[in-house]
């Protein structure tokens, strides 16, 4: 089994079935498929692509992001989802990382192909919103259809995307997810989730991101459910309205999101039947006046991409507590265990592991990486926590100096690096500060060469040419010469002391 066979299993079992939702428009599940047929035909016959080649999919939230993903895995090839918030200096680093010869994008952001092209010379561009508008089914009927039935079946422990994680390296790492990890992880979350064909999810989150290919996009589609892409995210009624017209029954989103949720005025009652709040910590608080007004289960998961990537949740049909990351889900396995490997008692902090079929196949060229990132066939996550009496998880800690920044992972190596390539710099240091509306805020400590000085807007401005606009600090602070240990490491906790933190 593969995931193009497992969605074409579907397609057959509810060809008619409204598959996604629009805005106004609707597409069919048989639509989808004949749309990405036509994007597999293109690829083999256009642009020659070969079983395991890496194509890029940069597209924002939108319907033609279904059919270039399943085109793309219907050719045997390897999906590379990009983020579509990022500049093109770091997009053409993925692009010659991975080896991406072909990418699939949209006309807005298709208005950076040239600066990628001068990054990487055979670069390829297909604009997905072209294709899949000016040619809404295969050419020839059947016959990609047919072609693709006699080429070599793609098996489970084949590649079948890699997701880009930002890393403690300063530069981000493609984790390799097989067919048969993603599929292990929608299975499992089927189960977890009570997930059944009725089932509508609404996808507000990047669909880029792991968490939404697999819980926004492989699980409805591969049950048979819909997804119901919400067109705008602001201002926040509009999201509302949704909400109340193509009438969801999952929702993953963002502890902000349900704060937003829970001061809203409704029309009416929320025709919800589970939500799920990932990316950030729910707040307890948060927890139980959402809970207390709406009488619709909140479930706080924990995930990785480095793990397909879901690997814990809060059970719908049992206890789940608050500020916890609850159980481990089905067919997934977790531990805590110390720097030797040793599993801790319930109570004691150490290293949250985990081990399973969602577990990924290693890192994209970075055997070293790789190295580091397991024992045995444990997957060391980096993130430090412990276990209650009754077995459910707890984190205490994120991995090391990472913030989160709106709900995306951010590294200050990364933008560290950036800083320092502005004149004058001789240091830098970058600490999160807690920020109510965004989560955490970078704040960039700066440390001129000696007899000189740095231009505070005019480094931002640099910054902001060469990194996401999530990434950029709020603020840099002309700093004396940095608090360092008697190694000469940086002391950020000292910093964070001066911002107020700890």
């Amino acid at each position: 089994m593969n995931l193009a066979g497992a969605f074409s299993d579907s397609v057959q079992k509810h060809s008619e079935k409204t598959a996604l939702f629009w805005g106004d428009a609707t597409f069919s599940y048989s639509e989808l498929w004949s749309r990405s047929l036509f994007v597999a035909g293109i690829l083999r016959h256009q642009f020659n692509v070969a079983p395991g080649e890496r194509v890029g999919l940069w597209l924002k939230n939108c319907p033609e992001f279904i059919p270039a993903l399943f085109g793309v895995l219907q050719t045997g090839a390897v999906v590379v989802p990009i983020n579509n918030f990022l500049k093109p200096e770091e997009v053409a680093y993925i692009l010659n990382d991975a080896g991406i010869d072909i990418i699939l994008t949209d006309g807005e952001l298709s208005g950076h192909f040239q600066a990628l092209k001068t990054k990487r010379p055979s670069l390829k561009l297909l604009n997905a919103e072209n294709v899949l508008v000016s040619f809404p089914n295969p050419p020839g009927g059947t016959r990609f259809d047919t072609e693709l039935l006699r080429n070599p079946v793609r098996k489970e422990t084949d590649l079948a995307v890699l997701i880009y994680t930002s890393g403690t390296t300063g530069r981000p790492k493609g984790a390799m997810l097989s067919h048969g990890n993603l599929l292990h992880n929608v299975d499992s979350c089927r189960q977890c989730l009570h997930t059944e064909a009725d089932d509508r999810f609404a996808v507000l989150l990047p669909m880029f991101h792991s968490y939404m290919l697999t819980v926004g996009i492989l699980l409805p589609l591969l049950v048979g459910g819909s997804i119901v892409i919400v067109k705008s995210l602001h201002p926040a009624r509009n999201l509302i309205q949704e909400i109340f017209t193509k009438r969801p029954t999952i929702l993953p989103a963002f502890p902000q999101f349900y704060r937003s949720l829970v001061n809203a005025e409704l029309p009416g009652k929320l025709p919800l039947r589970i939500c799920i709040s990932g990316s950030a910590p729910l707040p307890g608080q948060l927890l139980h006046e959402f809970e207390s007004r709406f009488q619709i289960p909140l479930i706080e998961g924990y995930g990785l991409s480095e793990a397909s990537p879901v690997v814990a949740k809060n059970p719908l049909d049992g206890t789940h507590k608050p500020g916890s990351i609850g159980l481990p889900i089905p067919n997934v396995r977790m531990s805590v265990q110390d720097d030797d490997g040793r599993t801790l008692g319930p109570n004691m902090v150490g290293e949250i592991c985990v081990q399973g079929g969602n577990v990924m196949m290693g890192y994209w060229n970075q055997p070293e990486e790789t190295a580091k990132a397991f024992r045995d066939t444990w997957l060391l996550t980096g993130d430090l926590g412990y276990r209650d009496d009754d077995g459910y998880y707890y984190i205490t800690d994120r991995k090391k100096d990472m913030l989160l920044v709106n709900g995306n992972n951010v590294y200050p190596r990364e933008i560290e690096e950036v800083i320092y390539q502005f004149p004058n710099v001789k240091e830098t240091a970058v600490v999160g500060q807690p920020d109510a509306r965004r989560g955490e805020q970078a704040i960039a400590f700066v440390v001129p060469n000696d007899g000189t000085s740095v231009n505070e807007a005019a480094l931002l401005k640099f910054v902001r040419e060469k990194l996401a606009d999530y990434k950029v600090p709020r603020q840099v602070i002309v700093s004396p010469p940095l608090p360092r240990n008697a190694t000469g490491k940086i002391l950020k906790t000292e910093l964070r002391k001066q911002l107020g933190g700890n």
